[in-house]
């Protein structure tokens, strides 16, 4: 999901560089595409990565309280839930040893934001206070600013209103943008940027104030999602929250890292959940906080299959939406073609003008074909749905991109080249300028044939064949599915394989060479299944090796390769989703010693950061560095990394269910650390089953008469 190339760009898609980072101080608070990224004394400081974003602009690029002239010494930040926090701070009083008066500071980002401010008095005496709020908007990208450039638009100018101010912006095309703040209690007046109240606080009592920030769209205010003296319970994010938890599947053990784990996967991902306006049902998933609250392509597709066991319903609209902006048209600018599924969806006017007036950018090899083999898996946890057959077509268009697009010289590989220099040179997962390279370190050309593209179109062609015959279709029409998956793995594996390593190459080059650096790309392809059974073996002790397995997970690039930095975004650090992945396809394979490792590495890691797994970490051995080393410009919470443990339990339970045959295989294997585990109330079609392994003992409640259970024995 990362955006970066090695020459530098006005686009989006190829910015130059790293993230800016966030920091240990930094608080980060969203809901759907509203996000806020602060200080812990609750300030948003100016000139900063820190403000209010809505729709990929920063609405608020400042926000600092000062009472008299101070500000606020921060004392504690509590959150409750991923858009609400409390602020709790104090004013010092060089005169006292004890602070006399204190800020406490509720804050809810929704459409906006509301702040309640609450200033007490503890003195035995009245205390009189000037508090200022100091204000500004730069209305910058999203881009610029997690790119630590100049906003380019001008700072907004203050506007008085009958309830606040207004933060108007002109931009060079006549366009204004502004931001609205309204206060339960009208200011004393207005000074340069800052609101001023002249407060009297009698001993013992408070002051409050209740501030929003809308923000104005094409000349209609949007107003937050908490109103002021409205009960914060009551409100839509909130209510949100509470059904997603009552009613996703609920995961136990008796290992207590595994139940932290997957404690706070159901909680990112329901905190990265975005709804769509125009069907309010339909819910998709993020890639991730905070500079990714958008519908990815690739990452929305693999978070939502991995959080099958927990909910379908992630990945039912993910589905519905990309198939709705499913290309039509052959445009370089955008990289759109007839079939072929987005790479992102973005808001920001800088991203519009770039693209010609839209806000898609389709620059990605991997995602049309994950499309498909989410449908597919999608149907085995459901059955032929309504929705199923909905998305047929879209199914059938997207096999139809892969031969008359993907496969750009016919030679039976999906390959990639960028249409246009502001799009992505590299467009599979490691998408970074660098992020494919020869053994020799040197990085290679495109086009590119990238070795798990050529998986995922192989489990395409299978999901394919295996809806068909679920829909009873023709019998030569399902084989011939079949059939082409059949002639790819061949194909594959005779381009892909080299003999003097033991593993497959990363990918094709320009020249149809191989791009022959060990890589944990290889995982992926176990997990689609295009591996013979008698290659399994090697790339498993690959997996498991000191070079690519760093002790907490598997690093991108093995550590002996030329190229390996730990530290780099592709090329050494080790992420979360790619670990879980090829865990899934050793788990595929039957190497369940090598998956047992790999899922003990990457549940340590999670120890470190509170259950949480971030989007990636630096690729340092264990055994040498005493707790994982983050990546600065990491996402937290980030979605497939969230949803990754929730991949891990059904490896560990060897859990495939199949009712397009109607059979739920279960193949438990906990390994030493785990002696009982247990999944309740998971939705598999039109029923709730559940699902418990202790010891030897394995047993499962809940199946329709006409579901058969296939156990392999522990």
């Amino acid at each position: 999901m990362s955006v970066r190339t090695e020459s530098s760009s006005d686009s989006p898609w190829t910015f130059a560089g790293e993230s800016a980072a966030l920091g240990d101080s930094s608080v980060t608070l969203v809901d759907g595409t509203s996000f806020l990224v602060c200080s812990r004394s609750g300030d948003v400081t100016p000139g900063s990565v820190e403000g209010l974003f809505m729709v990929d602009t920063r609405v608020l690029s400042g926000w600092r309280l000062l009472l008299n002239t101070q500000r606020v010494d921060a004392l504690s930040v509590s959150p409750n839930g991923p858009f609400s926090a409390t602020f709790v701070g104090r004013v010092h009083d060089p005169a006292t040893v004890d602070a006399p008066i204190s800020v406490v500071q509720r804050r809810h980002v929704g459409h906006g934001m509301r702040e309640d401010l609450e200033i007490r008095n503890y003195s035995p005496n009245p205390v009189e206070v000037c508090v200022e709020l100091a204000l500004t908007s730069d209305f910058a990208s999203l881009f610029d600013v997690k790119a630590g450039a100049a906003p380019g638009v001008p700072t907004a100018t203050i506007e008085p209103t009958a309830t606040g101010v207004k933060l108007v912006a002109r931009t060079d095309d006549g366009a204004v943008e502004a931001t609205t703040i309204s206060c339960s209690t009208e200011p004393n007046r207005i000074n340069g940027d800052r609101l001023v109240w002249d407060v009297a606080i009698e001993a013992g009592e408070r002051w409050t104030n209740c501030l929003l920030v809308g923000v104005v769209v094409e000349g209609e205010e949007l107003m937050p999602s908490y109103g002021c003296g409205q009960p914060v319970d009551n409100a839509v994010p909130v209510s949100r929250l509470r059904k997603w938890r009552a009613e996703v599947t609920t995961i136990e053990s008796d290992w207590p890292v595994l139940s932290a784990a997957v404690e706070r996967s159901a909680e990112d991902l329901g905190a990265l959940r975005i709804f769509d306006p125009n069907h309010p049902d339909r819910v998709v998933v993020a890639a991730g906080a905070p500079w990714f609250m958008t519908l990815f392509g690739r990452d929305s597709l693999f978070a939502s299959w991995m959080a099958l066991p927990l909910d379908q319903d992630l990945a039912r609209g993910v589905l519905l939406e990309l198939a709705e902006s499913q290309g039509q048209l052959v445009d370089p600018t955008t990289e759109e073609q007839p079939g072929r599924i987005l790479h992102e969806v973005r808001f920001d006017s800088g991203s519009s003008r770039l693209l010609g007036g839209t806000n898609i950018y389709y620059g990605t090899v991997d995602a049309t074909p994950l499309f498909i083999m989410l449908v597919a898996e999608l149907a085995r946890w459901t059955g032929i749905t309504p929705t199923i057959k909905d998305l047929m077509p879209a199914v059938d268009r997207a096999l139809a991109w892969i031969t008359d697009f993907g496969d750009r010289d016919g030679d039976g590989f999906i390959e990639y080249s960028r249409s246009d220099p502001s799009g992505l040179e590299n467009q599979g997962w490691k998408d970074s300028w660098d992020g494919v390279r020869h053994r020799d370190g040197t990085v290679a050309t495109t086009p590119i044939a990238l070795c798990e593209a050529q998986g995922y179109v192989y489990a395409a062609y299978r999901g394919r064949a295996e809806l068909g015959r679920a829909l009873g279709e023709p019998v030569a029409a399902t084989t011939a599915f079949d059939a082409r998956a059949d002639h790819l793995r061949d194909a594959f594996d005779a381009a892909f394989w080299l003999d003097d390593g033991g593993w497959y190459a990363i990918g094709l080059d320009s020249m149809k060479s191989p791009i022959g650096s060990l890589t944990s790309n290889i995982g992926h392809l176990l997990w689609t299944g295009i591996v013979p059974d008698h290659r399994a073996g090697q790339l498993a002790e690959h997996l498991a090796s000191r070079a690519m397995f760093s002790g907490w997970g598997l690093r991108t690039l093995a550590e002996n390769a030329k190229g390996y930095n730990p530290l780099s975004y592709h090329c050494g650090s080790v992420w979360p989703h790619d670990t879980a992945l090829a865990v899934a396809g050793l788990a595929r394979y039957g190497c369940d010693s090598e998956a047992q490792l790999l899922t003990e590495g990457l549940l340590a890691a999670s120890l470190h950061s509170g259950g949480r797994l971030p989007e990636l970490f630096a690729g340092f051995a264990r055994d040498d560095l005493p707790s994982p080393i983050p990546y600065p410009a990491s996402c937290s919470p980030q979605a497939w990394a969230a949803a990754s443990p929730l991949l891990l339990v059904r490896a560990m339970l060897g859990l495939e269910p199949n009712l397009l045959t109607g059979t739920v295989r279960l193949r438990p294997r906990l390994g030493d650390a785990l002696n009982r585990l247990q999944l309740l109330q998971v939705p598999l079609g039109n029923h709730r089953i559940d699902i418990s392994v202790s010891g030897s003992a394995i047993e499962v409640a809940g199946l329709g008469k006409n579901i058969q259970l296939e156990v392999d024995g522990v």
